[in-house]
């Protein structure tokens, strides 16, 4: 039975489909999906995003204990600001990827993706023995509301005397948002500046109501799941279980960069990643353009003179460009007349480099 949010009144109450999205109940789209993606990029939208998972490392040796289980530098990161990360196995496969938040010197939290978070809270729990840390999974205790959009700075000042024109991307800050008790953090999957706000889940409820209210003369509106992976696909940000598993290592996604050889000690995964850093990718990950109207979707062969070369992982229409787009794993060098395997045909595709869209800052 799928688990509800604190929000799940609101939603239905909002005429959200609602549907089952890693063993919670989330709403998919409140009307049209298309008028959710747009609100995100031309004003704002408001997601309800209390599926991720918390999960909190404290002590003097918190750091060390991430730099340890986790491929990124954790213990360099200054209090209030966060970083993109991943966990990985013993042979580089990525378990999730991670936002890491450093809220103090020996408070860290990591936020997991929902389908994950029980398992990389066991993973860290497992790596952090050594350490003078505890780790405790918190993520029954709290609501994860974003707004993200152009206005989402205009709307949420109104409901804040927190720095927002001082709060910097990737970072956070506690704060009061609506008179309750914020983490509030310059973070967000849409490709837009937005924020995320942690809250306790008594105090989902209303704020949801105040940032609705707030942001209806701007053109808010709410947004699910739906309009939630266009925008992410638009972004060229990677979906854990499409762009991302254990099968593949930071290096496979093109992500590389997130992996810290230069940091101090060992840490999990380190001698399978490198070696594997400098070998040339078999295959990399890329964006395709459809040239006409038909939408290549996760798992569809991507074909090269009627040769399979690659596979979709994440497949949609686009409200920006107007046409069908899509990441796919493509083998290095069939970089030209592509086309993607749809039903039996071969449509044509136009190989782009990553990000589809990038906003104007």
């Amino acid at each position: 039975m799928s688990r509800p949010t604190p929000l799940r009144d609101v939603h239905e109450s909002l005429g959200a489909t609602l549907t089952d999205f890693a063993g919670w109940l989330m709403p998919l789209r409140y009307g049209s999906e298309s008028a959710e993606h747009r609100a995100v990029r031309e004003a704002a939208g408001l997601f309800d995003l209390s599926h991720m998972g918390e999960i909190f490392l404290t002590g003097p040796q918190a750091g060390e204990a991430l730099d340890y289980a986790l491929v990124g530098h954790l213990s360099a990161l200054a209090p209030g600001r966060a970083r993109y990360t991943m966990i990985v196995n013993e042979r580089g496969g990525v378990l999730d990827d991670l936002i890491v938040y450093r809220l103090g010197d020996e408070e860290f939290m990591v936020v997991a993706n929902a389908s994950n978070y029980q398992k990389v809270a066991g993973e860290l729990r497992e790596r952090a023995k050594p350490y003078d840390a505890v780790v405790e999974d918190r993520s029954d205790r709290y609501a994860l509301i974003a707004v993200q959009g152009p206005r989402a700075q205009e709307i949420l000042a109104t409901l804040t005397d927190a720095d927002l024109d001082g709060l910097k991307y990737y970072a956070g800050l506690p704060g009061q948002v609506d008179g309750r008790q914020a983490l509030i953090a310059r973070t967000g999957y849409t490709g837009e500046d937005g924020f995320e706000l942690f809250v306790a889940n008594q105090d989902a409820v209303p704020l949801w109501h105040a940032i609705a209210a707030a942001g209806e003369p701007h053109g808010l509106r709410p947004a699910g799941l739906s309009s939630r992976d266009t925008l992410r696909l638009e972004a060229g940000m990677p979906l854990y279980g499409n762009e991302l598993s254990a099968e593949l290592t930071p290096f496979d996604a093109g992500l590389g960069r997130v992996v810290k050889f230069d940091k101090p000690g060992d840490f999990v995964g380190r001698s399978a990643l490198e070696a594997v850093k400098d070998d040339p990718p078999r295959r990399r990950l890329v964006g395709l353009v459809a040239r006409n109207r038909r939408v290549p979707r996760h798992g569809y062969p991507v074909t090269k003179d009627g040769v399979v070369v690659g596979e979709v992982t994440s497949g949609a229409p686009s409200q920006t460009l107007g046409k069908p787009i899509a990441m796919a794993y493509v083998d290095t060098g069939a970089e030209s007349g592509l086309a993607v395997d749809i039903r039996g045909s071969h449509e044509p595709m136009d190989l782009v480099e990553l990000p589809f869209y990038r906003r104007n800052k």
